[in-house]
């Protein structure tokens, strides 16, 4: 596989991923509705506090891959 298949898969799955997270994130909104459900305010600061882990932890794997790659390399012929 080339780089350019590698753009090209990379950007088919982010797509279809992160489509799918955001509706996913809309659905959970939905469960604001007091009238079908029943919540205290700890259980929205959970949600919302392992929602924010989530997409930190995924922020910072894709800043250490950067870094890995933008390192400068150093090669004797």
């Amino acid at each position: 596989m080339g780089r350019s298949d590698d753009r090209a898969k990379f950007v088919d799955l982010a797509r279809k991923r992160v489509t799918r997270a955001l509706k996913d994130i809309q659905l959970i909104g939905n469960l604001s509705n007091r009238s079908n459900y029943d919540y205290s305010e700890a259980d929205v600061t959970r949600i919302m506090q392992v929602l924010t882990n989530e997409v930190t932890a995924c922020r910072r794997k894709f800043e250490a891959a950067l870094k890995k790659t933008s390192r400068p390399t150093f090669e004797l012929e």
